[in-house]
């Protein structure tokens, strides 16, 4: 046990001065975010939000890819060095002869045959420069450089979309906070009742009964309210992941479930904009010209390649002397035959455009689909903030009445609790209208393809 102990205490030290940056990191995560307005929320999210980082690393890539596909174009230039010793009779004689060490004695036919092992260190530059593959390399520039543009395209898309996710959490967490406070109100009002319904049963005029289903509903609203709370707490989750940042800061939000303006234009109008802006739906047309420049830079297999080559070479035994030569020339490949290769290939770019193509009908027809459904969708939401800001006021009043029913003993305890539900119920309604008119207006923007982060 005296042994033991020292090594606990050495061991304790050094466990104790070893950072563990796990925990670390999830101290840190622990941040307060806000308050924010849904501005503040959508520009966050278009600086921090991995999915658009990871599409500014798609586009960077797409650029690396125009370099490489340019690269084709230009004159290739290798060096290499190196070593070999042989005996070989051939190589031994071409080797001296590439030296520049040739002597008359080298002419010996027993010395040719039979030569004593050579060391050769070879130090060459070589040239190859395609000019002209049937324009296979030209195209396929053509094609990296629409890439690119397509992938620019796909990025403004990541982008709209992880601000339309933004709005959406945004509106979730505002609509679970109203839905909190609907039920602190409701909360406030049933005790309210409570402690009415008490004093008419201390004083005989009701049924313990009605003090019971009085405490019942409490106790219901409670439990309601605890499931809204945790409601909230996924909400801020959801949000905080919107916008890229840790899912368990805290977030505090500025913004209100309040009226906003109603939309503009006929359907017919969302739909051309939609077509005309959508950035997926331009990036679509680019694929479609990308596959038919493929199936042209596949033809290009059955044409020549013309290529220029040259070298440049030092041997040397030793280093101590050596010498030198050069070699260029031009080089013409035609293939006569490639095992339906080539053909293959051509019918392929072929499939792939037609696919190509069949994509882009099948999204034309989805942004038609998406455009009409968040349009209606707004639309059947605009009119139901109408309609449900007139049923608060309705449930309110039925309340006051059936309150003061029930306290003069005209009204049964049912008929009170049912009026209390119903006001929660009208408030929720209208809160929900609120919450899917914003949100039905940042869809309608999103398949318009019009979002961005000046959305309000």
């Amino acid at each position: 046990m005296k042994r033991f102990f020292p090594m606990l205490c050495l061991f304790w030290f050094a466990f104790s001065c070893i950072p563990i940056p796990s925990l670390a990191n999830a101290a840190d995560s622990a941040v307060s975010v806000g308050p924010l307005s849904l501005s503040e929320a959508i520009r966050t999210a278009a600086e921090k939000n991995p999915k658009i980082h990871a599409s500014y690393s798609q586009v960077e890539a797409a650029q690396s890819r125009i370099t490489q596909a340019r690269s084709g174009l230009l004159p290739q230039i290798y060096v290499s060095e190196a070593f070999n010793r042989t005996n070989n009779p051939m190589f031994a004689f071409g080797a001296r002869l590439n030296q520049g060490r040739i002597t008359q004695e080298d002419f010996d036919p027993a010395r040719l045959n039979d030569p004593d092992s050579i060391n050769n260190f070879n130090t060459a530059f070589a040239l190859d420069w395609s000019l002209f593959d049937g324009g296979k390399t030209w195209i396929g520039w053509q094609q990296a450089r629409q890439s690119h543009e397509a992938e620019t395209l796909m990025s403004e898309r990541t982008k709209q979309a992880v601000i339309a996710e933004t709005v959406a959490a945004y509106m979730a967490l505002l609509l679970a906070r109203e839905n909190l406070s609907v039920l602190d109100q409701a909360l406030e009002t049933a005790r309210a009742h409570l402690k009415m319904v008490r004093a008419r049963f201390e004083s005989g005029l009701v049924v313990k009964s009605d003090l019971l289903r009085a405490q019942v509903h409490i106790a219901e609203l409670e439990q309601q309210r605890l499931h809204a709370d945790s409601q909230i707490k996924v909400a801020a989750a959801v949000l905080n992941a919107a916008m890229g940042v840790a899912v368990g800061s805290d977030v505090s939000l500025t913004g209100r479930l309040e009226i906003s303006s109603e939309i503009q234009g006929s359907l017919e109008d969302w739909i051309n904009t939609a077509l005309n802006h959508r950035p997926d739906q331009k990036q679509m047309k680019i694929l479609e010209e990308i596959a038919q420049k493929e199936i042209s830079r596949s033809r290009g297999g059955h044409l020549p390649n013309l290529n220029l080559v040259g070298t440049y070479e030092i041997n040397s035994e030793d280093f101590s002397d050596s010498a030198d030569s050069y070699a260029i020339g031009a080089v013409v490949r035609l293939n006569l035959y490639s095992g339906l290769r080539i053909s293959s290939k051509i019918k392929e770019a072929h499939a792939e455009l037609r696919r190509t193509q069949a994509m882009q009908k099948e999204l034309d027809l989805g942004i038609r689909v998406q455009t009409r459904q968040a349009f209606f969708q707004a639309q059947s939401a605009w009119g139901r903030i109408q309609v449900a800001r007139a049923a608060v006021a309705q449930a309110e009043e039925t309340l006051r009445i059936v309150r003061n029913r029930y306290q003069n003993g005209l009204l049964a305890i049912v008929s009170l609790l049912d009026a209390e539900v119903a006001l929660r119920q009208s408030r929720m309604n209208h809160f929900r209208s609120l919450h899917d008119y914003k949100v039905a207006h940042a869809l309608l923007e999103f398949a318009a393809g019009t979002i961005n982060i000046s959305f309000q």
